[in-house]
Parts: C-alpha cells; structure tokens; sequence
C-alpha cells in the first residue's frame, strides 16, 4: 500500500491531492525542510462544517463521487475480511490498528466506535496551519482525502484529537516514521505550514528511521 515518493516527483507533480501513505524515507526530511514555518493561527472560526458534511462523497478526491461515503470507503480499504450491505456500507471486518498494533474487529452497530477513521492531519491542527486560507472546496478535499485518512483503534484517535506530532505520536513506535512521512506529505499537497515544535518532533522521527 506504502510507495515511495522523490521530492522532485512532488514538485514536479504540482501535487493538488496527497500522495498515497508515505514509506519512511530519507527524502521526508528534504520535503520537510521545504514546509514553511510559522506560529499556528488561532482557532477563530473553526468548526467540523468548515470542511463540508461529514464523509461527503461530493468531493474531488480520488474515491470522490464514487456513490459511497467516504467513511464506508476507508473501511472497505483498511479492514480485511470485509461484508458489505450493498454496494457501499460495511457491516463488518477485522482491522490490525496502525496506531495500536491490536487485533480489532469490527462490526457496525452500538460498538462500531471501537474503529474510527482519523484524518492523519487532524482537520483542527490544519485550520490553524493554513486551512482556514484554502478555498471551501479544498478543505472538503483535505478532509476526505484517502491520503489523509485511516482506519483506526478509537481510543488512540479520541486521545490524539487536534494534536500535531509535537503533541501526540502513536503508541505503535513501528509506525511512527510512516505516520510523520504521511503529515509531511499532506502538509504539502495542502500548503499547510508547521510550528517550530511540530518540525523539531519530526526531525526526531525520521532521522531514528530505519
């Protein structure tokens, strides 16, 4: 599912969605020390109807207008042994978490919180890094992008919420360098910017790479 990305690639592309999830790779820290950085703008304005409705599928992504929300889509990609109702809606499945490294499986209904999908860039951390500054239809892009999202134990992504890498990094440390590639690469495709602090935590990330 990883592939590997050269920065000239990306600028060359003139990335306008993000690339597919990021292998850790020594190129992450050119890439990254092409972000901008600045202080994080207030959350002045922010709200989740900044990006659009929920799992909208009127989005210009790559699964976008595809008949099925994005959240059923994410769960169809990540989960193995997948049962569908329909064409679209997943009842079930098995997810080995990225954050956790744990077994979970899934079954929609009263329970179906036990997975979540997070967006790799937290929607609140790029409102204050630039999102607030994207035309409405790029961030309802930013927050449906299968780029920037994965299916996930719910208890790492309730403790993780808006927070940046300087902030939170998940429990699994085998999936920390992918997971900081992937926000690099996002970031990018995005414009969003980084704090001092958020640069520092993944530098320390990707130089412990292997």
């Amino acid at each position: 599912m990883l592939r590997r990305l050269s920065a000239a690639l990306i600028v060359a592309a003139g990335i306008t969605a993000a690339p597919a999830h990021a292998a850790p790779d020594p190129v992450a820290l050119r890439i990254l020390d092409a972000l901008p950085v600045h202080d994080p703008a207030p959350m002045t304005g922010y709200s989740r109807d900044q990006f659009g409705a929920a799992w909208t599928d009127n989005n210009d992504d790559e699964l976008g207008r595809n008949h099925c929300d994005t959240r059923d889509d994410i769960l169809a990609r990540d989960l193995t042994g997948v049962v569908r109702q329909g064409n679209c809606t997943v009842i079930s499945g098995t997810l080995i978490d990225p954050y956790t490294a744990r077994v979970i499986h899934f079954q929609r209904g009263p329970d179906s919180s036990a997975v979540q999908i997070d967006h790799i860039v937290a929607l609140g951390n790029a409102w204050i890094t630039g999102a607030q500054q994207l035309p409405a239809q790029r961030r309802i892009d930013l927050a449906n992008d299968p780029h920037n999202l994965l299916a996930v134990d719910g208890q790492a992504n309730n403790a993780k919420r808006d927070k940046d890498a300087s902030q939170w990094l998940p429990p699994n440390t085998s999936f920390r360098c992918t997971y900081v590639a992937d926000q690099i690469l996002v970031k990018t495709a995005y414009h969003l910017w980084i704090t001092v602090a958020e640069k520092r935590a993944m530098t320390t990330i990707l130089n412990q790479c292997p």
